[in-house]
C-alpha cells in the first residue's frame, strides 16, 4: 500500500518534463535582450564618444554654400519643409512619450522608437565612408559632421570641407519621420493582412517591402527635387533622370526600402505584450522598472542600429565605390559641392581640387589627389614614398 501510495502521489516524469518546457515558453531566458542591449550600449557609447569630439573639436564649423545663388523657391521649400518638421517634433515626443506615461505610468514601443531613431541619426553620413558620393545642400543650417571622428573614416576631409548634416531636418527628422513610416507600414501590413489572413509571414514580409520601394522612390524623388540633398556620384546606367541634380539611383530604393521593411517587422511582429523579438526575456532582469526598461530601450536602439547598418550601410559601400563622375548640373551649384571639389574648393596648391571621377584614384583622408592639371598633390606633412633598390 505505502508503494502504491507513493506512486500516486509521485506526478509521471513526461508531466514534469511538459510543464519546464511550458515554463521555459512563458518565461524565456534574459540572454536574448541582454545581448540586443550590449550591442545598443556599445553603439551608444561611440556615438557619444564620436559627438563630444565633433562638438570639441575643429570640424565644428558651418559649412559655407560658396557663390551660387540658391532659388528662392528651393529656399522657401526648404524652409517650410524645416520649419514643419521642428514643430512636429515637441508634439510628436508628447504623443508618443509623455502622454502615454501619463495614462499608464510607461514607455510604449513607439516611445522607444522615437528614441532609437533620433539617436540612428548618427548612421545617417556613413555611406560616404568610403567615398564621397551624396551631399546635403549647404544653405541649410549647419555645424559642419562628426564624421572625420568615427574610427576609420576614409574619405578625404577638412574641416569647412565636407558634407554637412542639417541639423535641424536631420535629427528630428530621423525621429519621427522614420517612425511616421514605420507605423504607416505597420498599417498597411494589417490591411493586407485582414485582406488575405491565410497569408504567410514570409509572404507579408515581401509585401512590405515592395511598398517600402515604391514608397522611398515617391519620397527621396521629392526630397531630391526640392533640393535637401543630392546623388552626384550616383551610377548613371542604375540611375533615373540621370544627369540632373535631382539624380535617384535605383539601387537606393532596394537598400533604404530593405531597412524600413524591417524596421516595420521589428513594429509588427510582437508578442501578446507588445513586445518586440529583441525584447523576449526582459521580465528576468533583475533590478526593477527603471534598470528593465533602461534595458529595453538599449535592446530596441541596437535593433534600430543593426537594421540601418546592415541592411543600408554595408552594401552601400560597394555603390559608392563604383560611382560614376559627378554631372555638371551639381558640381556647377557651390551649396551642393560642400567645398569639398570643383571650382571654388582649394587644395593644398591652392588649386581647384577635383570631384570624385572614375578615371582618377580614389583618394583617403591620408592619401594625396591628382588636380585638374594631371600632377599629383600630397597631403601636407605628408611626402611621397622612396623607391627601395632591389637586393642583388
Amino acid at each position: 500500500m505505502s508503494d502504491l501510495s507513493q506512486k500516486k502521489k509521485s506526478p509521471p516524469t513526461e508531466s514534469i518534463g511538459a510543464a519546464a518546457t511550458l515554463g521555459a515558453q512563458v518565461q524565456p531566458s534574459s540572454k536574448r535582450v541582454r545581448i540586443w542591449a550590449c550591442i545598443g550600449a556599445a553603439v551608444l557609447a561611440l556615438q557619444l564618444y564620436v559627438w563630444f569630439r565633433w562638438v570639441t573639436g575643429p570640424y565644428f564649423v558651418r559649412i559655407e554654400p560658396g557663390p551660387t545663388p540658391v532659388p528662392t523657391a528651393m529656399k522657401t521649400v526648404l524652409t517650410v519643409w524645416t520649419a514643419g518638421i521642428v514643430l512636429i517634433f515637441p508634439i510628436a515626443i508628447y504623443w508618443f512619450i509623455v502622454r502615454p506615461w501619463i495614462r499608464e505610468r510607461r514607455i510604449t514601443l513607439d516611445g522607444m522608437l522615437v528614441g532609437a531613431m533620433g539617436l540612428m541619426f548618427f548612421q545617417d553620413p556613413l555611406l560616404n565612408f568610403f567615398n564621397t558620393w551624396c551631399t546635403y545642400n549647404t544653405w541649410m543650417w549647419n555645424r559642419g559632421a562628426w564624421t572625420s571622428h568615427i574610427p576609420g573614416w576614409f574619405s578625404p576631409e577638412e574641416p569647412g570641407k565636407q558634407v554637412s548634416e542639417p541639423l535641424l531636418m536631420n535629427a528630428p527628422g530621423y525621429a519621427v519621420g522614420v517612425l511616421l513610416c514605420t507605423i504607416v507600414g505597420c498599417a498597411v501590413m494589417r490591411k493586407v493582412k485582414a485582406r488575405w489572413p491565410g497569408i504567410s509571414n514570409l509572404g507579408l514580409i515581401g509585401v512590405i517591402f515592395v511598398y517600402a520601394i515604391f514608397f522611398d522612390v515617391v519620397m527621396e524623388g521629392l526630397l531630391l527635387r526640392i533640393g535637401l540633398y543630392v546623388y552626384p556620384g550616383s551610377i548613371q546606367s542604375l540611375t533615373i533622370f540621370a544627369g540632373h541634380y535631382y539624380q535617384y539611383p535605383l539601387y537606393e530604393a532596394l537598400m533604404w526600402g530593405g531597412a524600413q521593411a524591417a524596421f516595420c517587422c521589428l513594429r509588427y511582429f510582437t508578442d501578446d505584450r507588445g513586445r518586440t523579438v529583441v525584447e523576449r526575456g526582459l521580465d528576468n532582469v533583475k533590478g526593477g522598472v527603471v534598470k528593465q526598461q533602461f534595458i529595453r530601450f538599449l535592446s530596441i536602439f541596437g535593433a534600430v542600429s543593426a537594421i540601418f547598418f546592415c541592411f543600408y550601410n554595408i552594401p552601400v559601400q560597394f555603390f559608392a565605390m563604383h560611382a560614376d563622375a559627378w554631372p555638371a548640373d551639381v558640381q556647377e551649384r557651390s551649396y551642393f559641392t560642400s567645398n569639398i571639389c570643383g571650382e571654388g574648393s582649394e587644395g593644398p596648391d591652392g588649386k581647384p581640387v577635383p570631384c570624385p571621377d572614375p578615371s582618377m584614384p580614389m583618394p583617403s583622408k591620408w592619401s594625396g589627389y591628382v588636380n585638374f592639371d594631371g600632377e599629383f598633390v600630397p597631403r601636407e606633412g605628408t611626402e611621397l614614398p622612396h623607391m627601395v633598390p632591389l637586393e642583388k
